[in-house]
């Protein structure tokens, strides 16, 4: 079980800080790394691909929740 939490700026989602506890915490948060430095929205993120299945989907419904409360499977 994972639990990860993006932080988004409500005007400009852009993605201020990532919350990650569980199973590969250490390999996801690369993922919220990358995305902080070329600041990148939220949305932007939830677009890309993320593979099936895998822990970094969470990463995925994370930023779905953080844009307009729309993840798919939480």
């Amino acid at each position: 079980m994972v639990l990860l939490k993006i932080l988004a700026d409500k005007n400009t989602d852009e993605i201020l800080g990532v919350h990650i506890i569980g199973a590969r915490a250490a390999d996801m948060i690369a993922a919220g790394v990358v995305a902080m430095e070329y600041r990148a929205s939220a949305e932007d993120v939830s677009r890309m691909s993320h593979a099936h299945p895998t822990y970094m989907e969470a990463v995925k419904e994370a930023c779905l929740a953080a844009t307009a409360n729309r993840p798919i499977h939480m």
